[in-house]
């Protein structure tokens, strides 16, 4: 039976895991997004205080 990460790590390599992951890339590029997962990263941090 094929581990969780194992089926993550095929998924990657299909070729739908591999639009998936450039989609992704080229919505980290957008500066609005750079600013949006910034914040979040932000407000994360701030919880552990």
């Amino acid at each position: 039976m094929a581990s969780m990460a194992d089926k993550i790590r095929d998924f990657l390599r299909s070729p739908r895991g591999q639009r998936l992951v450039q989609q992704g890339r080229t919505q980290l590029n957008k500066p609005e997004n750079q600013r949006r997962l910034q914040q979040l990263a932000n407000k994360l941090r701030s919880r552990g205080r």
